[in-house]
């Protein structure tokens, strides 16, 4: 079997899974999770195949032509170079993972069937979107991921958040997916086609017109799919979905679609400089601001969000300073720690046995109940922090090698302008990401807040997939010597000044954190010292919660919260916006919603108003006329002949005076 059949199976094979365990999936529920697991196992292997079989050599493509258009033609290809069989492998894996896990968090859940069926769809598409050589077959998956991720985010959609969360989701991403449309038109009529391989032979060939728009059109829908500022609004919300999605969207589908998207049309974007600033302006923003909105967060999985969203941030960077290798190593790195992060936070809520204790300054005593989580959420948490030899230490420094050179010129891909933005956010972004993941990590295992209840030990089958995921956490980066074939043949190893400044300033984020919390849990333990000797006379309520009154009447935290919280001492005056995403929401709110709806309002108001006014008077003439006739109708002849010879004597009397020429 050819290389190509074998990639034309990889995403075949979950959609059949999908289609099956939707059209079965209530009928026969004993094949539901066979229906879900096999079939993206199956996608796994192959995908391990096509990607040992491609070795990172020369592109293998294969299209035929899908129908005659009698404009730009539309073709079914494929096109497998070294970024796409590994992204394959990384979406295979971590899916694999997540409907693995997902038979043990969802086991009571009366919409599993449709859950899981939805899943297997979302791999399906972005496994589309990662083989197909094609762009207008890519924007098929590239949609079809944004409706999955409409039903999966409001998977609880008795809940009010999940119902807005998904909401906000697709209408944001389709915000973005407007003006990529555009692009694509833009983009295919400048090239001639939409064939992904004859796009960049067209490039080549310096036939695309208009590179600046094309290029901004095509970063919209980007930022809006990989939750880039100021389209990122959307992801921290769509947290509200159950854990095992999130793990899936952060880590191999949909977010990582766009910086997939822009590493294999990078020469498109290379042509405008100006899109490249504007892509390292707009990656700095958001790995900064991302990155302090993750350090004031209480609830674990929207610091996860926030962090997605600062990663997401490192890999746009790269692109902008033209190293596309980079940018696909850190997300094949991210993914594997990311998910790895979410799984173990869905340990964490189910251990606790309710998505509302998510809020980490509310957690307690969970080290020894959920050891497995306890150690591969360490591990995943030094990755991410960049601690060597973890994996997100090469990958993340690859970016910053990649933006040292640009920055002192050694690359002429970008401005130098571009390669400094991006090489200070970067490293302010390593201090502040080591600050929220040690905040996180102190909070969620030595945590001060009231004990959870306890229910048991978790299912093997979600602490088996911690321990797989922790292996490329752990390992994958030390593989950066040896895939460099994979990745254009750049070198991706470290270098000395960017492995001392991007460590370094990780080990102060975290010492800082860690030195702050034990300061503030020093000075918790003074305030309960002081308040348990004051002993103050407070009668409560017999229904109150215990300690709630006891707590308002002192002013001080509710008994259940962690008063070690360091974040607050952290960020100061910050805290308040951060917390709040900078608030955002309430600017586009101000800018875009309210104005939509006082438009809205006018157009109601002269719809009412204005044209059903013309509408019922149109109706009241004719009431009028009808009721005149209605009233000459009276049946008399005597009135009928003297009307007909009233009106003979009028037309008699107009004929004469026509005649005369008055």
């Amino acid at each position: 079997m050819t290389t190509t059949t074998l990639a034309v199976l990889v995403p075949l094979l979950p959609f059949i899974g999908a289609a099956a365990g939707l059209l079965t999936g209530r009928k026969a529920p004993g094949f539901v999770r066979p229906l879900a697991v096999l079939p993206t196992l199956a996608a796994l292997a192959l995908a391990v195949l096509v990607a040992v079989r491609q070795g990172g050599g020369t592109p293998i493509t294969a299209s035929t032509e899908l129908t005659p258009t009698g404009s730009v033609p539309i073709d079914l290809a494929v096109y497998l170079d070294g970024f796409a069989v590994l992204v394959a492998v990384l979406v295979g894996l971590v899916a694999s993972c997540v409907q693995i896990y997902s038979t043990a968090y969802l086991r009571d859940d009366p919409r599993y069937p449709s859950y899981a069926a939805l899943v297997s769809l979302f791999t399906s598409a972005m496994l589309l979107v990662v083989y197909s050589g094609d762009l207008m077959v890519l924007l098929v998956g590239w949609e079809i991921m944004g409706i999955c991720s409409y039903f999966l985010v409001g998977h609880y959609w008795e809940t009010p958040e999940a119902r807005a969360a998904s909401l906000k989701a697709f209408l944001v991403t389709k915000l973005g997916d407007v003006p990529f449309l555009f692009g694509l038109f833009a983009l295919a009529v400048d090239a001639g086609t939409f064939n992904i391989k004859g796009v960049l032979g067209a490039v080549a060939a310096g036939a695309i017109d208009h590179p600046t728009l094309v290029a901004l059109l095509l970063l919209a829908g980007v930022a809006g799919k990989s939750a880039q500022f100021p389209l990122h609004t959307w992801l921290p919300d769509a947290m509200a979905g159950p854990t095992p999605v999130s793990a899936l969207i952060h880590a191999a589908t949909m977010v990582a679609a766009g910086v997939y998207f822009i590493a294999r049309l990078l020469p498109v974007f290379a042509e405008s400089a100006a899109a490249l600033v504007v892509l390292a302006v707009m990656a700095a923003i958001t790995m900064v601001g991302s990155a302090l909105a993750a350090l004031a967060q209480d609830d674990i999985k929207r610091v996860l969000a926030y962090s997605t969203i600062g990663q997401l941030g490192y890999m746009s960077g790269a692109l902008a300073v033209g190293d596309r290798g980079a940018a696909v190593f850190h997300l094949l790195s991210h993914g594997a720690f990311k998910a790895l992060l979410f799984l173990a936070a869905g340990v964490i809520i189910h251990a606790a046995g309710t998505n509302s204790l998510a809020a980490m300054s509310r957690m307690s005593r969970l080290t020894k109940r959920i050891p497995d989580a306890y150690w591969t959420m360490t591990i995943a948490l030094l990755a991410l922090v960049a601690i060597p030899p973890f994996a997100g230490f090469f990958s993340k420094e690859a970016v910053l090698v990649a933006a040292e050179h640009t920055a002192l010129g050694e690359s002429h891909f970008a401005p130098s302008s571009a390669g400094w933005t991006v090489l200070v956010a970067g490293l302010l972004t390593a201090l502040l990401t080591a600050a929220y993941a040690t905040r996180l990590w102190l909070l969620a295992f030595r945590g001060h807040g009231a004990p959870a209840p306890d229910h048991g030990r978790q299912p093997l089958a979600m602490n088996a997939v911690l321990w797989v995921l922790a292996i490329p956490s752990l390992g994958f980066g030390l593989s950066a010597a040896f895939i460099d074939d994979w990745f254009d043949g750049r070198p991706l190893t470290p270098t000395l000044t960017t492995g001392v400044l991007g460590t370094g300033v990780a080990l102060v984020g975290a010492l800082v954190t860690y030195g702050t919390w034990r300061h503030t849990t020093a000075m918790a333990a003074r305030a309960a010292a002081a308040t348990s000797l004051k002993q103050p006379q407070v009668v409560a309520h017999p229904e109150a919660e215990p300690g709630l009154v006891e707590a308002e009447a002192l002013h001080l935290p509710h008994p259940t919260a962690d008063p070690a919280d360091p974040a607050r001492l952290l960020l100061g005056p910050l805290h308040r916006p951060a917390a709040a995403g900078f608030h955002l929401d309430a600017v586009y709110r101000t800018l875009f919603v309210r104005p939509v709806l006082a438009a809205a309002e006018l157009v109601r108001f002269l719809d009412r108003e204005v044209v059903e006014t013309y509408v019922r008077g149109a109706g009241t003439g004719t009431n009028w006329l009808g009721w005149l006739v209605r009233r000459a109708q009276t049946g008399n002849v005597q009135t009928y002949l003297s009307a007909l010879l009233a009106g003979s004597v009028v037309l008699a009397i107009a004929a004469v005076l026509v005649a005369a020429g008055v």
